[in-house]
């Protein structure tokens, strides 16, 4: 193989490139449309949720009760309503996700020492929601629950609301959050949306790129050019593989300037894992411009061949640890996966190479193996 001709290969695709104004901007706004779009829009956090209330009691109590969700940040206040009726039709039109009615005597059984109970009614819609949505409500309950036991043996064994509060806890949970320790969903999330703004844009930019070779009819004079075809596929996909890699850098910096993810880890090993990446991803756009004709089809094809499953396998959305056999079998097939652990384990872990050797060498093998399956496929023969 000659440089010199490689570089003119990949010479002549730059031009190529810059030539299509479209193209150009196709591959470079893309992604970060991608991380723009999805960055904001892929919010997990389950705050702000829109409840009303039926306060029946009318109480200081029962006030007190449903200002502990009004003041929280995880609940959004709608307002009071009269009765069931109105809480149904909240419901029903989506304003609320949640209805809480406080019974009567809601205070007076309380003061008395008998125990009530409050009505939460919940939105199904979105059982993961919903589940945690419940979880709010319990531990608000919980909160007021200890409260007036304190209270309660505050008063009546004479103890101080320290010493009162102790005993109302027996045992004391103490959490800690590792690596996220804010539990914001952008700090997972973004990260693992730099592995996907680049498993859509390269390998889609370079199977457009060979494909536009056969459309234009331009691939005929590879064909009876002295260039082999080791020289032609290198230099094909040189001005790709460069496009993506200055997409890398646009994504890192998106990922720690506009989203404000700290990066823990180390660079070098980001960056180097991004660019074998990078060669697994341009290998997915070859391997499909060799097999269609058009660019319509190149585009339908790497869009379900490397969108969809990236979506579904990766682990942006759900951990692969909680999926299915039969899925985590499939999300092992696919070099999302490990771009993801990776992604993530140097932006909020500062996981090093002695951890993360084995998804770098499955990316590695990933893109020799399409690289051999690509220049197995490419022949200097037009095929009838």
């Amino acid at each position: 193989m000659t440089f010199r001709r490689v570089a003119a290969v990949a010479s002549k695709e730059w031009r190529e490139t810059t030539r299509d104004r479209m193209f150009l901007l196709l591959a470079f706004l893309m992604p970060a449309l991608w991380m723009v779009v999805f960055g904001y829009g892929l919010v997990l956090d389950v705050e702000q949720i829109p409840f009303v209330a039926v306060d029946r009691d009318q109480s200081e109590l029962s006030r007190d009760y449903l200002y502990r969700f009004i003041q929280s940040r995880y609940f959004s206040y709608r307002g009071s309503l009269a009765g069931e009726a109105e809480a149904d039709a909240w419901l029903l039109s989506g304003k609320a996700r949640a209805v809480i009615i406080v019974p009567e005597k809601f205070q007076e059984r309380l003061r008395s020492g008998l125990p009530v109970s409050v009505q939460t009614l919940l939105d199904g819609t979105f059982p993961l929601r919903t589940d945690i949505t419940k979880g709010y409500v319990v531990a608000i309950n919980g909160a007021l629950n200890e409260e007036l036991l304190a209270d309660h043996l505050s008063r009546n064994r004479g103890l101080t609301r320290a010493k009162a509060r102790e005993l109302a806890r027996p045992v004391t949970l103490e959490v800690r959050y590792l690596y996220n320790e804010e539990v914001r969903s952008t700090w997972s999330t973004v990260p693992a949306l730099v592995m996907l703004s680049l498993m859509v844009s390269s390998p889609l930019l370079t199977a457009l790129g060979v494909v536009r070779e056969k459309e234009t009819g331009s691939i005929y004079n590879i064909y009876s050019a002295t260039v082999s075809r080791l020289e032609f596929l290198a230099g094909k996909l040189l001005p790709y593989v460069a496009i993506s890699l200055i997409n890398v850098v646009v994504l890192w910096l998106m990922a720690v300037l506009l989203f404000a993810v700290p990066f823990k880890g180390n660079p070098l090993l980001f960056f180097a894992s991004s660019f074998v990446f990078v060669l697994a991803s341009t290998g997915i756009g070859l391997v499909i411009s060799l097999l269609v004709r058009t660019q319509q089809a190149a585009l339908i094809i790497t869009v379900v061949v490397s969108t969809v499953p990236t979506i579904l396998f990766s682990g942006l959305v759900v951990p692969v640890s909680s999926l299915s056999r039969a899925a985590q079998f499939q999300a092992h097939l696919f070099p999302g996966m490990y771009h993801t652990n990776i992604v993530r384990g140097t932006f909020l872990k500062d996981v090093g190479p002695a951890v993360l050797w084995t998804d770098v060498l499955a990316l590695a093998l990933y893109a020799a193996v399409l690289g051999i399956v690509g220049y197995r496929l490419f022949s200097k023969r037009p095929r009838s």
